[in-house]
């Protein structure tokens, strides 16, 4: 009797902590998911400040500048991780373009204001791009839990849900830059 009572003591404190682990892991996701969360509301923020500064320099680029502020709309709109995730990668091609275009304007790359804010939109890139390896590595810790076993059993149990991963969507995001020392 005693032996048996013990087995069931074991068991159920197995599942108690198999349970709390997945809490632990779902909550971690939900952390790494609000700093990626953060650094995007930031970078939202910088964009209208870097348009308005170039506004006054590139005069014949109102589509190019229409088209950041169309995908920062779309981004600061966008509900779900995969939506963020596509928006995103949009709203990096339209600043990529914005950049591309900006080396035609000397006065406007020599301005402190610009400078400024695109330094901050640097930092900021660079933010999301650690904040984003770190809540794919909580949801690869997340997802590995509630599929294998006996944790897969508690996980289905009580309903918890895979996590989406926050992936490029931009071809040109995952390209590999070409370097040509040929000329």
């Amino acid at each position: 009797m005693i032996i048996i009572l013990v087995i069931i003591a074991v068991l159920v404190l197995m599942f108690i902590g198999m349970y709390n682990s997945l809490v632990r892991l779902r909550n971690q996701v939900k952390n790494a998911w609000s700093q990626i969360d953060v650094q995007l509301k930031r970078r939202h923020d910088l964009i209208p400040n870097l348009v308005e500064t170039a506004k006054g320099y590139m005069k014949h680029e109102s589509e190019t500048l229409k088209s950041i502020t169309e995908a920062r709309s779309k981004a600061m709109g966008a509900d779900t991780v995969v939506d963020k995730a596509k928006a995103e990668s949009t709203l990096s091609g339209a600043m990529s373009k914005f950049f591309l275009v900006v080396e035609n304007y000397p006065d406007l790359k020599a301005n402190q204001n610009f400078l400024a804010v695109q330094e901050e939109l640097s930092s900021t890139e660079n933010k999301i791009a650690f904040s984003r390896q770190s809540y794919n590595d909580q949801v690869l810790f997340f997802n590995n839990k509630i599929q294998v076993f006996p944790s897969n059993v508690i996980a289905g149990m009580y309903n918890f849900k895979e996590e989406d991963f926050f992936e490029l969507e931009d071809k040109a995001e995952r390209a590999v830059p070409k370097v040509d020392f040929s000329s």
